[in-house]
């Protein structure tokens, strides 16, 4: 799943992400995402299989939670609906001290004859303490693990 420097995950769309225009929906586009960066940098469950990058463990259990202090798409043509897979490709645009810069590409699966890019997404998660609420550093394995997708952050178009 990693090439380029790009974490490629692939995301299958459900009719129900469409809209009445016939393409996805704004709000299920960040659903896609997410699920995307839930599968990526999230610990699969026992048995589960996922990307080396998958050690991130939050939740009120762990003490430790995720929380989401921006996000930006540029949409850049309308998500038909399609039987293959989305081809969401993620890497890091930059790893603060307890945030980090997820940056995405969605295109089209790339067994498909006609290449297209839909989106490009930034989000900016941040780790905070369950209890207190205050930042918790990234750890050395997030840094060991997530530090060779660190590229070029997006810059989006502000028109």
């Amino acid at each position: 799943m990693l090439a380029d420097g790009r974490l490629h995950v692939p995301i299958q769309l459900r009719w129900g992400d469409l809209d009445a225009f016939n393409h996805v929906n704004n709000t299920a586009m960040l659903k896609l995402l997410e699920e995307a960066r839930v599968r990526a940098f999230w610990k699969p469950a026992p048995g589960e299989s996922a990307p080396e990058t998958a050690i991130l463990d939050s939740g009120l259990s762990s003490g430790v939670l995720t929380l989401i202090s921006r996000q930006e798409i540029e949409y850049l043509a309308p998500v038909p609906y399609q039987r293959h897979p989305l081809d969401i490709q993620m890497w890091f645009g930059k790893l603060g001290g307890s945030s980090v810069e997820i940056c995405y590409e969605v295109r089209t699966d790339p067994a498909a004859e006609q290449q297209a890019l839909y989106a490009r997404a930034t989000t900016v998660m941040v780790l905070v303490d369950a209890a207190s609420g205050s930042p918790v550093r990234l750890t050395p394995p997030m840094r060991a693990s997530w530090t060779p997708l660190v590229g070029e952050p997006l810059q989006h178009r502000h028109r």
